[in-house]
């Protein structure tokens, strides 16, 4: 098992930063790899992704949703084995730090090389500096879902 931290900070408020993390189907307009999402239930979400040519299909459980606090997540079926937590940090009333830690299992000698090179951490900062580059360029969210798990 693999494990990633990364984090970054974004101009604008706790609530906003959340909302927008809620819209998973939003997340392909700024997560590289990630071709597709359906939100099928409040707590189930199911992913297409598309990394060096290799398209892999898996569903994702939301374990914990605390708004404006943290989003906890595993995956229960398909070709991808991971969990981990984004939390949201106030730091002031206009910006936020956003926090993902990410646990994982690497498939194969290409990706646990590419893990062994950084690359997952590369692409996790990556994400999280084009979620930044996306909520600051629109400044409110496109939408929120603020239930509780």
């Amino acid at each position: 098992m693999s494990q990633v931290e990364e984090s970054v900070e974004v101009a604008v408020p706790v609530r906003t930063a959340y909302n927008q993390w809620t819209q998973f189907e939003e997340f392909p307009h700024f997560m590289e790899g990630v071709e597709r999402i359906e939100q099928r239930s409040d707590t189930l979400t199911h992913w297409v992704t598309k990394v060096d040519g290799v398209t892999r299909e898996f569903d994702a459980r939301i374990t914990e949703q605390l708004p404006d606090e943290r989003i906890a997540w595993t995956t229960v079926a398909g070709e991808a084995e991971q969990s981990g937590v984004v939390t949201f940090h106030r730091l002031d009333e206009a910006r936020t730090k956003v926090m993902l830690q990410m646990e994982f299992v690497p498939e194969g000698l290409a990706e646990t090389v590419g893990d062994k090179l950084g690359f997952v951490r590369r692409q996790v900062k990556g994400d999280l500096e084009r979620f930044k580059e996306y909520i600051e360029s629109y400044g409110t969210e496109t939408g929120a879902w603020r239930g509780e798990v």
